[in-house]
Protein backbone atom coordinates (compact mmCIF):
# COMPACT_ATOMS: atom_id res chain seq x y z
CA UNK A 1 0.00 0.00 0.00
CA UNK A 2 1.28 3.22 -0.94
CA UNK A 3 1.68 5.77 2.16
CA UNK A 4 1.28 9.47 2.04
CA UNK A 5 4.42 11.15 2.47
CA UNK A 6 3.63 13.33 5.61
CA UNK A 7 4.61 16.97 6.51
CA UNK A 8 6.84 16.00 9.71
CA UNK A 9 8.25 19.41 10.13
CA UNK A 10 5.55 20.99 10.22
CA UNK A 11 3.57 18.37 12.14
CA UNK A 12 6.63 19.22 14.70
CA UNK A 13 5.94 22.67 13.91
CA UNK A 14 2.09 22.45 14.90
CA UNK A 15 2.92 20.56 17.96
CA UNK A 16 5.05 23.37 19.36
CA UNK A 17 2.88 25.95 18.61
CA UNK A 18 0.16 23.86 20.09
CA UNK A 19 1.53 23.53 23.04
CA UNK A 20 2.55 27.10 23.91
CA UNK A 21 0.00 28.57 21.79
CA UNK A 22 2.47 31.39 20.22
CA UNK A 23 4.27 30.99 17.61
CA UNK A 24 6.76 33.15 18.92
CA UNK A 25 7.81 31.11 21.56
CA UNK A 26 7.40 28.05 19.11
CA UNK A 27 10.02 29.61 17.39
CA UNK A 28 11.72 29.83 20.63
CA UNK A 29 12.01 26.34 21.09
CA UNK A 30 12.34 25.37 16.77
CA UNK A 31 15.40 28.16 17.29
CA UNK A 32 14.01 29.42 14.01
CA UNK A 33 12.30 32.91 13.04
CA UNK A 34 8.45 33.67 14.20
CA UNK A 35 8.07 34.37 10.43
CA UNK A 36 8.86 30.70 9.46
CA UNK A 37 6.93 29.05 12.18
CA UNK A 38 3.59 31.14 10.76
CA UNK A 39 4.84 29.90 7.26
CA UNK A 40 4.76 26.28 8.42
CA UNK A 41 1.70 26.50 9.89
CA UNK A 42 0.18 27.91 6.51
CA UNK A 43 1.83 25.26 4.70
CA UNK A 44 0.44 22.64 7.35
CA UNK A 45 -3.22 23.80 7.37
CA UNK A 46 -3.26 24.15 3.44
CA UNK A 47 -1.96 20.39 3.01
CA UNK A 48 -4.36 19.23 5.14
CA UNK A 49 -7.06 21.38 4.06
CA UNK A 50 -7.91 22.37 7.83
CA UNK A 51 -7.65 25.84 9.96
CA UNK A 52 -5.72 24.75 13.15
CA UNK A 53 -5.50 27.94 14.76
CA UNK A 54 -7.97 31.15 15.07
CA UNK A 55 -5.83 34.24 15.47
CA UNK A 56 -6.91 36.31 18.06
CA UNK A 57 -6.00 39.63 19.09
CA UNK A 58 -3.47 38.41 21.67
CA UNK A 59 -3.27 34.91 21.05
CA UNK A 60 -4.15 31.90 19.38
CA UNK A 61 -6.46 29.46 19.74
CA UNK A 62 -7.01 25.73 18.48
CA UNK A 63 -9.50 24.39 16.59
CA UNK A 64 -11.55 21.37 17.66
CA UNK A 65 -10.03 19.76 15.26
CA UNK A 66 -6.87 20.58 15.81
CA UNK A 67 -7.30 20.00 19.78
CA UNK A 68 -8.57 16.19 19.00
CA UNK A 69 -5.48 15.67 16.43
CA UNK A 70 -2.94 16.89 19.48
CA UNK A 71 -2.97 13.04 21.41
CA UNK A 72 -2.99 10.51 18.70
CA UNK A 73 -0.22 13.17 16.95
CA UNK A 74 2.04 12.90 20.16
CA UNK A 75 1.98 9.68 20.27
CA UNK A 76 3.08 9.39 17.04
CA UNK A 77 5.76 11.43 17.42
CA UNK A 78 6.92 9.11 20.67
CA UNK A 79 6.40 6.07 18.45
CA UNK A 80 8.73 7.57 15.91
CA UNK A 81 11.87 8.41 18.75
CA UNK A 82 11.36 4.44 19.97
CA UNK A 83 12.05 3.54 16.11
CA UNK A 84 14.52 5.57 15.93
CA UNK A 85 16.19 4.13 19.60
CA UNK A 86 15.68 0.73 17.65
CA UNK A 87 17.88 1.55 14.60
CA UNK A 88 20.54 3.02 16.53
CA UNK A 89 20.73 0.50 19.13
CA UNK A 90 22.54 -2.47 16.79
CA UNK A 91 25.22 0.57 16.58
CA UNK A 92 24.87 2.32 19.65
CA UNK A 93 28.74 3.58 21.10
CA UNK A 94 28.43 0.88 23.66
CA UNK A 95 28.66 -2.31 20.69
CA UNK A 96 31.76 -2.24 17.72
CA UNK A 97 31.46 -4.44 15.39
CA UNK A 98 33.93 -5.32 13.14
CA UNK A 99 34.64 -7.78 9.95
CA UNK A 100 37.80 -8.59 8.56
CA UNK A 101 39.30 -11.74 6.52
CA UNK A 102 39.95 -15.20 8.63
CA UNK A 103 43.48 -15.01 8.12
CA UNK A 104 43.78 -11.32 9.24
CA UNK A 105 41.76 -11.58 12.61
CA UNK A 106 43.93 -15.00 14.00
CA UNK A 107 47.30 -13.00 12.78
CA UNK A 108 46.98 -9.76 13.42
CA UNK A 109 43.67 -8.54 14.49
CA UNK A 110 43.49 -10.89 17.65
CA UNK A 111 46.85 -9.94 18.97
CA UNK A 112 45.34 -6.51 19.11
CA UNK A 113 42.32 -7.15 20.41
CA UNK A 114 43.78 -6.47 24.06
CA UNK A 115 44.47 -2.93 22.83
CA UNK A 116 40.96 -2.28 21.62
CA UNK A 117 39.67 -3.54 25.10
CA UNK A 118 41.64 -1.25 27.12
CA UNK A 119 40.94 1.87 24.92
CA UNK A 120 37.14 1.34 25.77
CA UNK A 121 36.77 -1.85 28.75
CA UNK A 122 32.51 -0.99 28.51
CA UNK A 123 32.39 -1.49 24.92
CA UNK A 124 30.91 -4.89 23.44
CA UNK A 125 33.41 -5.79 20.42
CA UNK A 126 32.09 -8.40 17.60
CA UNK A 127 34.33 -9.51 15.34
CA UNK A 128 32.43 -11.62 12.04
CA UNK A 129 34.50 -13.36 9.59
CA UNK A 130 34.64 -11.99 6.05
CA UNK A 131 36.58 -13.39 3.65
CA UNK A 132 34.42 -11.52 0.24
CA UNK A 133 32.44 -8.36 -0.34
CA UNK A 134 31.38 -6.82 2.87
CA UNK A 135 27.60 -5.50 3.23
CA UNK A 136 27.44 -3.08 5.85
CA UNK A 137 23.68 -3.17 6.33
CA UNK A 138 23.10 -6.73 5.72
CA UNK A 139 25.61 -7.52 9.32
CA UNK A 140 25.10 -4.01 10.54
CA UNK A 141 28.60 -3.48 10.51
CA UNK A 142 30.90 -0.26 12.24
CA UNK A 143 33.59 -0.79 10.35
CA UNK A 144 35.70 -3.89 8.15
CA UNK A 145 39.20 -4.51 6.75
CA UNK A 146 39.58 -5.21 3.58
CA UNK A 147 42.57 -6.41 1.56
CA UNK A 148 43.30 -4.98 -1.81
CA UNK A 149 43.27 -1.70 -3.16
CA UNK A 150 40.83 0.83 -1.41
CA UNK A 151 37.43 0.35 -2.69
CA UNK A 152 36.28 2.79 -5.26
CA UNK A 153 32.71 3.60 -3.79
CA UNK A 154 32.00 6.72 -3.05
CA UNK A 155 29.98 6.00 0.06
CA UNK A 156 32.73 4.19 1.43
CA UNK A 157 35.69 5.97 3.03
CA UNK A 158 38.91 4.07 4.66
CA UNK A 159 42.10 4.37 6.27
CA UNK A 160 45.63 2.28 5.45
CA UNK A 161 46.10 -0.02 8.62
CA UNK A 162 48.78 -2.29 7.28
CA UNK A 163 51.06 -2.66 3.95
CA UNK A 164 50.15 -5.53 1.54
CA UNK A 165 53.64 -6.11 1.17
CA UNK A 166 53.90 -10.23 -0.12
CA UNK A 167 56.99 -12.49 1.04
CA UNK A 168 57.96 -16.32 0.54
CA UNK A 169 58.31 -17.32 4.48
CA UNK A 170 59.25 -20.78 6.12
CA UNK A 171 61.28 -21.96 8.76
CA UNK A 172 65.25 -21.00 9.16
CA UNK A 173 66.26 -24.67 7.84
CA UNK A 174 64.10 -24.64 4.86
CA UNK A 175 64.91 -21.04 4.14
CA UNK A 176 68.88 -21.32 4.32
CA UNK A 177 68.21 -23.65 0.93
CA UNK A 178 66.03 -21.60 -0.76
CA UNK A 179 67.97 -18.59 -1.97
CA UNK A 180 67.51 -18.50 -5.59
CA UNK A 181 64.05 -18.99 -7.83
CA UNK A 182 65.14 -22.45 -8.74
CA UNK A 183 65.74 -23.64 -5.19
CA UNK A 184 62.34 -21.94 -4.23
CA UNK A 185 61.25 -24.26 -6.76
CA UNK A 186 62.39 -27.56 -5.58
CA UNK A 187 60.65 -26.99 -2.06
CA UNK A 188 57.33 -28.07 -1.04
CA UNK A 189 54.85 -24.85 -1.51
CA UNK A 190 52.24 -23.92 0.15
CA UNK A 191 48.86 -23.01 -1.86
CA UNK A 192 46.16 -20.52 -0.80
CA UNK A 193 43.41 -18.86 -2.55
CA UNK A 194 46.35 -15.35 -2.50
CA UNK A 195 49.31 -17.50 -3.03
CA UNK A 196 49.84 -17.16 -7.00
CA UNK A 197 52.76 -18.98 -7.36
CA UNK A 198 52.40 -18.88 -10.89
CA UNK A 199 52.43 -15.27 -11.25
CA UNK A 200 55.58 -15.13 -8.93
CA UNK A 201 57.27 -18.05 -11.27
CA UNK A 202 56.67 -16.32 -14.22
CA UNK A 203 57.58 -12.69 -12.93
CA UNK A 204 60.57 -14.47 -12.52
CA UNK A 205 60.84 -15.73 -15.72
CA UNK A 206 60.17 -19.60 -14.63
CA UNK A 207 56.93 -21.57 -16.21
CA UNK A 208 55.49 -23.98 -13.77
CA UNK A 209 55.50 -27.37 -15.77
CA UNK A 210 57.21 -29.53 -12.92
CA UNK A 211 56.92 -28.77 -9.45
CA UNK A 212 57.36 -29.90 -6.14
CA UNK A 213 54.60 -31.07 -3.94
CA UNK A 214 52.16 -29.25 -2.42
CA UNK A 215 49.87 -28.43 0.47
CA UNK A 216 46.27 -26.64 -0.07
CA UNK A 217 45.13 -24.41 2.46
CA UNK A 218 42.42 -22.08 2.72
CA UNK A 219 43.88 -18.67 3.74
CA UNK A 220 47.49 -17.12 4.40
CA UNK A 221 46.92 -17.61 8.16
CA UNK A 222 46.84 -21.60 7.83
CA UNK A 223 49.85 -21.47 4.88
CA UNK A 224 52.06 -19.62 7.71
CA UNK A 225 50.98 -22.50 10.45
CA UNK A 226 51.80 -24.96 7.98
CA UNK A 227 55.23 -23.32 6.86
CA UNK A 228 56.09 -23.20 10.77
CA UNK A 229 54.71 -26.48 10.96
CA UNK A 230 58.01 -27.63 8.07
CA UNK A 231 55.69 -28.44 5.55
CA UNK A 232 57.17 -26.10 3.20
CA UNK A 233 57.18 -22.48 2.13
CA UNK A 234 54.47 -20.30 1.84
CA UNK A 235 53.53 -16.97 -0.09
CA UNK A 236 51.39 -14.67 2.24
CA UNK A 237 51.12 -10.68 3.51
CA UNK A 238 54.70 -10.32 5.37
CA UNK A 239 52.27 -8.84 7.95
CA UNK A 240 50.67 -11.64 8.90
CA UNK A 241 53.99 -13.88 9.71
CA UNK A 242 55.94 -11.03 11.53
CA UNK A 243 55.20 -12.38 15.24
CA UNK A 244 56.46 -16.17 13.55
CA UNK A 245 59.81 -14.35 11.78
CA UNK A 246 60.35 -12.17 15.42
CA UNK A 247 59.93 -15.31 17.65
CA UNK A 248 62.49 -17.02 14.82
CA UNK A 249 59.72 -19.66 13.84
CA UNK A 250 60.18 -18.35 10.44
CA UNK A 251 62.28 -16.18 7.74
CA UNK A 252 61.66 -14.75 4.59
CA UNK A 253 63.06 -16.80 1.83
CA UNK A 254 64.63 -13.96 -0.78
CA UNK A 255 63.74 -10.57 -1.02
CA UNK A 256 59.60 -9.27 -0.34
CA UNK A 257 57.49 -8.17 -2.88
CA UNK A 258 56.55 -4.81 -2.51
CA UNK A 259 52.60 -4.79 -3.04
CA UNK A 260 49.95 -2.23 -4.77
CA UNK A 261 47.70 -3.75 -2.13
CA UNK A 262 47.14 -3.32 1.45
CA UNK A 263 45.13 -3.77 4.35
CA UNK A 264 41.80 -1.31 4.41
CA UNK A 265 40.09 -0.06 7.35
CA UNK A 266 36.36 0.92 5.44
CA UNK A 267 33.42 2.16 6.65
CA UNK A 268 30.23 3.93 5.11
CA UNK A 269 31.64 7.97 5.53
CA UNK A 270 29.45 8.93 8.16
CA UNK A 271 30.54 5.95 10.44
CA UNK A 272 33.85 7.92 10.48
CA UNK A 273 32.51 10.48 12.81
CA UNK A 274 31.35 7.73 15.41
CA UNK A 275 33.31 7.82 18.01
CA UNK A 276 34.04 3.93 18.80
CA UNK A 277 34.96 4.52 14.78
CA UNK A 278 37.88 6.92 16.06
CA UNK A 279 38.72 4.81 19.00
CA UNK A 280 39.10 1.58 17.15
CA UNK A 281 41.66 3.36 14.67
CA UNK A 282 43.43 4.74 17.80
CA UNK A 283 43.81 1.82 18.85
CA UNK A 284 45.13 -0.05 15.71
CA UNK A 285 47.55 2.46 15.64
CA UNK A 286 46.55 5.82 14.84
Amino acid sequence: MKRTLLPLNALRVFDAAARHLSFTKAADELAVTPAAVGQQIRTLEDVLGTVLFRRMTRNLELTDEAVRSLPALREGFAKLEEAVAIMQAGQGEERLTIAAPRDFIGKWLAPRLGLIKASTPARQVTILPSDGPVDFNAANLDAAVFFGAMPAEEELSGKLIAPGTIALVATPEIAANAKIVSEVAAQPLIEHPLADWRGWFEAHGVHMTDRSASLGVADAGLAIDSAVAGYGIARVPLVLAEADIAAGRLAVVMEPKVSDEAYWLIAPSAQWRQKKVRDLVAALGD
